[in-house]
């Protein structure tokens, strides 16, 4: 596949990966490389612009990161965002210091004021709102550099040498609190550095399927089956190019949603491969009695979804091809050469070793989830599977606190069914990341009719958040909440009260255990 590539050179930006994806919403294919990326592979990838990102330090401690000065040789357009701005002008002959006094300093939302003549700004309004992180300050801008931006306390927000197109904003304009900040990134893309918009998901279908053919051949294919987002597109991808050379094991291990493991089986109904579902759910169950402790469940569950792949596996044979569902943010927060590993993953840096096969396809290792899921439909996937929200791999084991039962996970199933059934009448699926039921080990005294009722306690969880290291709760309207105490405590039996989570993350996790 050849598309026009931008260079999102990370200093430790933590909106490496947003920029990224800002890029790709804009149509155009980017990939995040880390600051000590060698200049001759930068090169190779023959970019049509790159973009610094932001990151923690201060450009002139010896120790600070800093790229190869020669990526200003490359003959490219250049936008550096906070510290690459900074990097820009220390390294191109400018002077940055610590801001002298506080009024220097600038975070959160600023009033900003622009020069709608320069590339970054034209056709958008000369005044507006943007997002400011910056402790230190541009003394001296270098020679070829113009003042394109300011505000009440910074002249140089933005500056910008025209004649190389090189650009360096102090605010961050791939986060939504900026106004107009992704109209600026087009006018970078499109504006400087030429870009046509030849990233698209559907040429990326078209060609994916024509590069799996080429290279399985004849070849048998597996693929373990979640039922998430992520293996859900890669199955149908390989369906699309191999059909009954792939075999999908689906292991239903019980712990799924309500009617979730029929819909994962019939949305696969129309393709011609091999699909295994395995009905494990006695087994889990038999595995899960008496455990508790919520770690103990997780490793319990993970051992036995693998040993039922395994025993899957071993029906079919010698394999040639295993297909992960790694996507580009496992990549980079595996760590990009020596950039901080924010959390490790399984699908990445290394194979299982219980199923022998010569080679691992990763056919969604370039994408972002937004990307996965519009290459879902693109595919023809149902689009209760393509907008499947996040669901951890235990499943409701660790949604159930304390002991796992049939009965529990019955009774949560239906009231968690209930809660997103009427989030999903009021329209508000797009307001929140995640949503869902957990069933508490907590008894209640209640009324029912004119009796007295000693049944559980449920509690709901509804969160918003950009990356899921952090997360809000989210303000869901008491009418809707209201609605969803009434029918599950009338539809679900055992169930008597209903509080609702209102905690954040921080101090909190999104689940519950």
């Amino acid at each position: 596949m050849s598309h026009q590539t931008v260079i999102v050179l990370d200093f430790g930006g933590q909106y490496n990966q947003l920029i990224a994806r800002r890029v790709r919403e804009c149509g155009v294919y980017c990939e995040v490389k880390s600051y000590k990326t060698p200049l001759a592979e930068l090169r190779a990838m023959d970019p049509i612009g790159v973009i610094f990102t932001g990151g923690p330090n201060s450009v002139y401690e010896p120790n600070s990161p800093k790229a190869d000065p020669g990526v200003f040789d490359l003959g490219v357009p250049v936008l550096g965002i906070c510290y690459g701005c900074q990097f820009m002008a220390h390294t191109l002959g400018g002077a940055v210091t610590a801001a002298q006094d506080d009024s220097a300093r600038e975070y959160g939302k600023t009033e900003t004021f622009y020069d709608t003549g320069c590339t970054l700004f034209q056709g958008l309004p000369q005044t507006g709102i943007s997002w400011m992180s910056h402790g230190d300050y541009m003394a001296k801008v270098p020679d070829g550099f113009s003042l394109v931006a300011h505000s009440a306390a910074c002249p140089n927000v933005a500056i910008a040498d025209e004649s190389r197109k090189f650009y360096g904003v102090q605010f961050h304009p791939e986060v939504n609190h900026t106004e107009n900040g992704l109209a600026m990134l087009r006018n970078f893309l499109y504006g400087a550095c030429g870009a046509v918009g030849d990233w698209t998901m559907g040429d990326y279908k078209n060609a994916s399927i024509a590069a799996i053919r080429e290279k399985v051949g004849g070849g048998k294919v597996l693929l373990a089956l979640s039922g998430g987002v992520d293996s859900s597109v890669a199955a149908a991808l390989l369906a699309e190019a191999v059909g009954p050379q792939l075999t999908c094991v689906f292991v239903d291990h019980g712990l799924m949603r309500l009617n979730e493991g029929d819909e994962v089986e019939e949305a696969f109904s129309k393709w011609d491969l091999n699909f295994v579902r395995v009905n494990a759910e006695d087994l889990f169950l038999s595995k899960l009695a008496g455990v508790e402790d919520p770690e103990r469940k997780r490793k319990i569950i993970g051992e036995e979804f693998i040993r039922a792949f395994e025993r899957e596996a071993k029906k079919i044979g010698q394999v040639d091809f295993l297909v992960q569902g790694t996507i580009y943010p496992d990549v980079i927060e595996s760590g990009l050469g020596d950039a901080a590993v924010i959390k490790s993953h399984h699908n990445v840096g290394g194979l299982p070793d219980y199923v022998d096969f010569k080679e691992i396809i990763e056919p969604l290792r370039l994408l972002f989830k937004d990307e996965v899921r519009q290459l879902g439909r693109e595919l023809g996937l149902p689009e209760y599977l393509v907008m499947r929200q996040p669901f951890p791999g235990p499943g409701l084991a660790i949604r159930v606190i304390g002991e796992v039962t049939k009965p529990k996970l019955d009774t949560l199933r239906l009231a968690d069914f209930i809660f997103r059934d009427e989030i999903a009448k009021a329209g508000l699926e797009q307001s929140m990341n995640q949503y869902f039921a957990v069933l508490t080990n907590l008894r209640s005294v209640g009324v029912m009719g004119d009796g007295r009722t000693y049944d559980c306690t449920l509690a709901l969880r509804a969160v918003t958040t950009a990356d899921f290291m952090t997360a809000d709760w989210a303000r869901i309207p008491y009418d809707v909440l209201e609605t969803v105490s009434t029918r599950i405590v009338n539809e679900v039996p055992g169930v008597n009260r209903i509080v609702y989570d209102i905690t954040s993350k921080p101090p909190a996790t999104v689940e519950w255990e």
